[in-house]
């Protein structure tokens, strides 16, 4: 995988991200303060799980020789209280929700439709954020 380096001015949130020979950038939405120059990080991150779900349903109909055209999806951000996650085993406080709709183009079956479906819970994407993530921060020396 390519290094990700991402590198701002601390006189604002826009932010310029290079991952290996690729260059993004990253701001916040004007409400927030920001430029609107890019998108936001948690847009950032929805891009990846989308793009990672989108790309394991595709592979996985490409193996099994399946009539899939395209694959859509859609994604939003959220903070929601804990109580109102029924499923969740946080009680208390706010926690993030993401909504996923994933859209199948094609002449596929009930059946492909259904294991299609259950493929994209398990993009590498999505078993990174519904698992342990341990995070370790460094500081680099000389960044005068």
């Amino acid at each position: 995988m390519a290094e990700v380096v991402v590198h701002g001015s601390a006189a604002g949130f826009a932010q310029e991200i290079h991952i290996g020979s690729h260059h993004l950038r990253a701001d916040e939405p004007l409400e927030a303060g920001g430029a609107d120059s890019g998108p936001s990080p948690y847009g950032l991150l929805l891009a990846a799980l989308g793009s990672c779900t989108s790309m394991t349903v595709a592979m996985y109909a490409r193996r099994k020789a399946w009539p899939l055209e395209s694959v859509t999806v859609k994604l939003d951000h959220s903070r929601i209280h804990a109580v109102d996650c029924a499923e969740c085993e946080t009680k208390a406080g706010m926690l993030d929700r993401i909504e996923l709709e994933i859209q199948l183009h094609g002449t596929l079956t009930a059946e492909q439709h259904a294991k299609l479906i259950e493929i994209a819970g398990k993009c590498p994407v999505h078993r990174t954020l519904k698992s342990e993530i341990d995070i370790r921060t460094r500081e680099i020396p000389g960044g005068k």
